[in-house]
């Protein structure tokens, strides 16, 4: 009995780490979390410091006085900013929408031993994982043959499908879905369209879920795409206004061209307050979302690992 006993135990134990190693987990753990959060923090407070202390003492945890000057001046350019708000959700969630569906049909199609295109199309999605066509080539594609300039899809169809994704699908697909489960619904009629929407896709949330979060992260964080493609101001998402404004402020108020009714309104802005409000604006909307996906994203991660 003490022979079972200890056979039961010998797992857990070799599991467990010593006190002094979790300690240390912790501390490293705690640190990483403040390296994400206090940069964040750090914003904030900027964005809520007056311009002249900022002018004075540069960036400071604790400014020498506190402002709302500049999140007044983004209430006053709310057209402008809940435009390139509508633009950013609307590329997010299409291209999001659009990315799991490909990406995973993709990875699925891949993960088939019975395809007989397999070697040549894991080749195809292989190779642009080492090199690619580079930015030129890439520019020419979507501008003189697809016509995507000054064009909302500009922005979502350079980034849809992405090999790294498609290679974690195949991986899951093959690792974690039964041959037998196919084949017995293949016996059954099924068609394979029939299979990857009602077998391969409700066994894969943890799947789905990271990789609409890298796709969420990358529409939504992507400025860009914005500065090859788009000239229209009013297709401009909220990372490539915050971009814009970035390089164009100082351009502005040193020019006198621009007439003294401008210059004094660029003059008069908060300057380093604004682009810190709208980071924090870009900001807050992504860091909501990651809740919804902590269920499945955290075994998702681990899909990569296993090798296909």
């Amino acid at each position: 009995m003490a022979k079972k006993k200890d056979i039961i135990e010998a797992p857990k134990k070799l599991n467990q780490i010593s006190k002094k190693s979790d300690i240390c987990f912790n501390i490293l753990f705690i640190i990483l979390a403040l390296i994400c959060i206090v940069p964040v923090i750090f914003i904030f407070i900027i964005s809520i410091s007056s311009e002249e202390s900022i002018r004075h003492i540069g960036y400071r945890f604790i400014p020498e006085s506190l402002s709302a000057d500049s999140y007044i001046f983004l209430y006053r350019e709310a057209d402008m900013i809940l435009r390139a708000l509508g633009v950013s959700v609307f590329v997010t969630v299409v291209g999001t929408a659009l990315g799991v569906l490909l990406t995973t049909m993709m990875g699925y199609v891949l993960s088939r031993s019975n395809y007989k295109l397999k070697g040549f199309a894991t080749m195809i999605v292989f190779i642009p994982m080492i090199f690619n066509g580079g930015m030129l080539s890439s520019y020419v594609v979507n501008t003189q043959f697809m016509h995507l300039k000054d064009s909302v899809w500009a922005l979502i169809l350079p980034l849809l499908v992405s090999s790294f994704n498609v290679v974690i699908c195949k991986t899951f697909f093959k690792t974690n879905i039964p041959e037998s489960v196919m084949e017995s619904a293949q016996i059954d009629g099924a068609s394979q369209f029939t299979i990857f929407a009602k077998i391969a896709l409700p066994l894969a949330k943890p799947l789905l879920a990271t990789i609409a979060l890298f796709l969420t992260f990358g529409y939504w964080n992507d400025w860009f795409q914005s500065s090859l493609y788009i000239t229209n101001q009013k297709l401009f998402s909220l990372q490539a206004l915050l971009d814009h404004v970035q390089r164009n402020i100082e351009m502005m108020a040193n020019n006198p061209a621009l007439g003294a009714t401008m210059v004094e309104y660029i003059n008069n802005m908060p300057k380093e307050g604004a682009r810190m409000a709208m980071a924090i604006i870009i900001i807050v909307p992504i860091a909501c979302t990651y809740p919804f996906f902590q269920r499945y994203f955290i075994s998702g991660l681990t899909v990569g690992a296993v090798k296909g």
